[in-house]
């Protein structure tokens, strides 16, 4: 898509465009003596001995944080291979406050419209709701692979010029389907659609090597992508809160300005960069290695066991979508959800039904956890389906 074919202010709310940004001084001069935004100079009220105060020394809590966090973001282009710098991030308390803020900045509530793919993550018709937000829907191939139907999604975008967001998420949850390049290359460049594309990778670090990775450095080349990652799965770091957006510097601009001005808290910040450093990225791909190989093991073992049927999607993520079936072999809602429910209640194992998705009829979602852990799924399951 050429830049000139997109124009931001023409989608962006007319409030958020008109918005003067929060500005305080520390914007300006984040050094010396610091008496301007009333912080408690004395410090934490913490016994100087607790696990807290250790743990958070030297950060300066008493202080408000960085509300810019260029360095962090520096450590995320690098990882990510991003040409360009802080310009193309938003970074926000997980990949929740990204999604609420695209409609934040891009949604009039009453008025506008988005587009997702089920079956899909559900915080974007949460999102949708809380916003006043209209939801569209374009279903993903329902034949077990669970790819983009693009004919489908040009003919809601021809019926409804209100979509402003299309939701696009590869891997998918609750899939584990990493779409196409070439039919997201498609809507990312649909000739009638004036709106964002916002495609979710979460569970991108989990796509073997030799297929098709992350879309992140799309976004020098396509200016209505945003690519929303986290560091709650691969890097496993969900207790921080850290969610992600790369995109055009036009984009970043107004997601930046609406943002509350503190929003990443010092202990996330030092926590990620310390994950970014060399001997963190280096735990990161150790753990990844042995997550794929773990879900690799379950997908064998799920093909022996007598009551599993088929091993939805294509496996590219950190869990297993597989059909629970009934005494005649036909996936079943009724025994997944009693297998779901029984284990969680009586056997301590909590697993994730996803019957009610389109698609997915009968289907339990499995996590990939350690080889102890999925030692006990393997054995559950096959003792529940056993009766």
């Amino acid at each position: 898509m050429a830049a000139t074919t997109f124009d931001i202010k023409s989608i962006v709310r007319p409030n958020i465009l008109a918005l003067k940004p929060y500005r305080c001084a520390r914007d300006d001069y984040s050094s010396g003596v610091l008496l301007d935004a009333n912080e408690n100079a004395y410090g934490p009220a913490l016994n100087p001995t607790s696990e807290a105060a250790v743990s958070s020394a030297g950060l300066d809590i008493n202080r408000y944080p960085d509300p810019h966090q260029h360095d962090l973001k520096n450590l995320i282009a690098k990882f990510r291979s991003i040409q360009g710098g802080p310009e193309n991030f938003f970074l926000g308390v997980g990949s929740d406050e990204v999604i609420d803020m695209l409609f934040r900045v891009f949604c009039v509530p009453g008025k506008d419209a988005v587009l997702i793919t089920p079956p899909t993550y559900g915080m974007y018709s949460v999102s949708a709701q809380i916003n006043d937000v209209q939801v569209h829907k374009a279903n993903l191939t329902l034949d077990g692979q669970f790819q983009l139907n693009v004919e489908e999604i040009e003919k809601q975008v021809a019926a409804h010029s209100n979509i402003k967001i299309i939701f696009l998420c590869s891997p998918g949850n609750p899939t584990g389907s990493a779409l196409s390049h070439e039919s997201m290359k498609r809507v990312l460049t649909m000739p009638n659609y004036k709106g964002i594309v916002a495609v979710d990778e979460a569970y991108v670090d989990f796509i073997d090597a030799g297929k098709e990775g992350s879309t992140a450095t799309w976004v020098k080349d396509y200016p209505n992508l945003v690519v929303m990652q986290t560091m709650s799965k691969s890097f496993g770091l969900a207790g921080v809160r850290l969610g992600i957006a790369i995109t055009s510097p036009e984009i970043a601009l107004y997601m930046n300005a609406t943002k509350a001005p503190y929003n990443i808290a010092s202990t996330t910040s030092r926590v990620a960069q310390e994950a970014l450093q060399p001997k963190g990225l280096e735990i990161l791909h150790k753990h990844i290695a042995v997550m794929v190989q773990e879900r690799d093991r379950l997908l064998e073992a799920f093909k022996s066991i007598s009551g599993l049927g088929r091993i939805l999607g294509t496996n590219d993520s950190n869990f297993v979508l597989v059909e629970v079936l009934d005494k005649d072999g036909k996936p079943s809602n009724d025994r997944a959800f009693k297998v779901y429910t029984d284990m969680a209640s009586r056997q301590g194992l909590v697993v994730r039904f996803r019957g009610t998705e389109i698609g997915c009829e009968g289907c339990l979602r499995i996590t990939v956890g350690t080889p102890e852990e999925n030692d006990v799924v393997i054995r559950r399951l096959t003792e529940q389906l056993s009766s």
